[in-house]
């Protein structure tokens, strides 16, 4: 049984992993079974990662969509689903420096076409997950985050980027994330049901620079408020009435 799904990676400035990214999916697609199709959001990379992607696609199941410049990661994945093929059942997002293992995939896939879940999570921390090179300080400040946003959500990894939805538990959703968190954003949104965390061992990447700074996790705090005040308010007008 055919299961279409459209995964967004968002680019800025990974030519040097992408093409061995975009190979490594279309193998697992085709050694799965998975109708796959993947589209790449660059925004204007000044290395000519979309360019990349361009010739890439001559061959594999890819699309670009390019846009004017650096607009951040979390609209890149709006943006992406946007123009996903209409045939898609469900949405995804992972990264492009291949830290996310694309071996968890059709696991991840199989978990939403049971119907059982609507959102499928890569995660790194359930049984059999894990991260590997991280210095401890990344390590301490990715726990801490989830541990922040436990009240929201029983998914133990909601910072992670890894995942896919059905594309009909983000109908009516506004998602209004901050920064490069859509995850949280999705997690903590969207209509899905029941979610499942498939394990992965997170891998820091091979390429590239990380996008990792002060001004992120700023924003992280800053979208975390904002989904309590929303989370609170329905509670907060009951309490009155």
């Amino acid at each position: 049984m055919s299961f279409p799904f459209s995964i967004v990676i968002p680019t800025y400035n990974e030519a040097a992993g992408i093409g061995k990214l975009l190979h490594a999916l279309n193998a697992v697609f085709a050694q799965n079974g998975l109708d796959g199709e993947i589209i790449v959001v660059d925004d204007n990379s000044p290395d000519g990662t979309g360019d990349v992607v361009e010739q890439l696609a001559r061959e594999l199941p890819v699309r670009c969509l390019h846009r004017s410049g650096k607009l951040g990661l979390s609209s890149a994945v709006i943006d992406g689903w946007k123009v996903a093929r209409p045939e898609s059942v469900a949405l995804g997002a992972m990264d492009a420096d291949f830290s996310h293992d694309v071996n968890a995939l059709p696991k991840m896939v199989a978990a939403l076409q049971t119907q059982e879940y609507g959102l499928a999570v890569g995660s790194r921390y359930v049984a059999g997950g894990g991260i590997a090179n991280w210095p401890a300080r990344r390590i301490i400040t990715s726990k801490v985050a989830c541990w922040l946003a436990r009240p929201l959500t029983s998914v133990r990894d909601v910072t992670s980027g890894y995942f896919l939805v059905r594309r009909d538990a983000l109908d009516g959703v506004e998602l209004d994330p901050i920064g490069f968190k859509i995850g949280l954003e999705v997690i903590a949104k969207a209509r899905y049901g029941r979610a499942v965390e498939v394990p992965y061992v997170f891998t820091d990447r091979v390429a590239g620079q990380s996008k990792l700074n002060e001004r992120e996790i700023f924003n992280y705090i800053k979208q975390l408020t904002r989904l309590y005040g929303q989370w609170l308010s329905p509670r907060a007008k009951e309490r009155k009435a």
